[in-house]
């Protein structure tokens, strides 16, 4: 479940954070997009109404806001960084063909994290599982 734009900003109010119109359009497109945008994709949306925005004025955002707790950055591979406004426990189902990231809900699987620490004394403090398939629209083109 994404978190609502007026609590994303009470958020960062409290953490002394100044609201730029830049800013606002980022995270406003992160809590609007579902597609797990890298920051090149979030600028070249945001472009045209910021021109003077920089991909690293986009970066730095993304930073502050993951700092804030407000979103997620998913790195999978050697590919670009992804990010994620729904902090919700959650996993991914990603397309090994086109990079398209599905949310899915499933009981959080704790019993992984329980059997880690019983085993290596680690202390855990979360993990991450996605798995790996081809996407309904890669599929439909393979079998046309």
């Amino acid at each position: 479940m994404t978190m609502h734009l007026d609590h994303a900003l009470d958020i960062l109010k409290s953490t002394g954070v100044r609201m730029t119109p830049q800013r606002y359009a980022i995270l406003s497109y992160l809590l609007e997009s579902m597609t797990h945008p890298t920051a090149d994709e979030i600028y070249k949306a945001l472009a045209d109404r910021f021109p003077s925005m920089s991909v690293a004025t986009v970066y730095n955002n993304l930073k502050l806001f993951i700092e804030a707790g407000l979103v997620r950055e998913l790195k999978y591979g050697d590919d670009s960084s992804r990010f994620d406004a729904d902090m919700s426990e959650h996993y991914h189902a990603i397309c090994e063909q086109c990079g398209k990231i599905e949310d899915f809900d499933y009981t959080p699987l704790t019993a992984v994290e329980h059997a880690a620490a019983a085993h290596t004394g680690f202390k855990i403090f979360g993990h991450r599982m996605e798995v790996y398939g081809v996407c309904r629209d890669c599929s439909k083109a393979v079998t046309h």
